[in-house]
């Protein structure tokens, strides 16, 4: 079982830059795949980054592609999630989420979830 505890969230103007952080613990972190998740009020939850456990394979939403960037540190069971150039809309709380299936966007097949973190960005 893993537990994770996003933080790292805040308030940002457009244009700014935030790292969002994801600590896990439990037993064998770096055999998890990785992914962060975002949702704004009113819509669904939606997949925004993914890292393989070795960090070597990352994938990415179209929306948040050249801006964000995911990587790893497996000594540190750590996730990280670098967002630049944000935008009003990416304003939404993101999650944190593990699983043991390959290369997959679907949050149905993350087993387990951070509580989340708020980021909101003003115009």
């Amino acid at each position: 079982q893993v537990q994770l505890v996003e933080s790292g969230g805040g308030l940002v103007q457009t244009g700014g830059s935030l790292r969002l952080s994801c600590a896990a613990s439990g037993r064998a972190f770096s055999m998890y795949n990785m992914g962060w998740f975002r949702q704004a009020p009113g819509k669904e939850r939606e997949f925004v980054a993914r890292i393989s456990t070795s960090g070597v394979n990352t994938h990415y939403a179209d929306s948040v592609k050249g801006r964000f960037a995911i990587s790893r540190d497996n000594s540190k069971n750590m996730v990280y999630l670098q967002m630049n150039s944000l935008k009003p809309e990416d304003t939404a709380v993101y999650y944190c989420a593990a699983t043991r299936r390959l290369f997959t966007q679907d949050n149905d097949e993350y087993n387990y979830w951070g509580q989340g973190t708020q980021v909101t960005v003003s115009s």
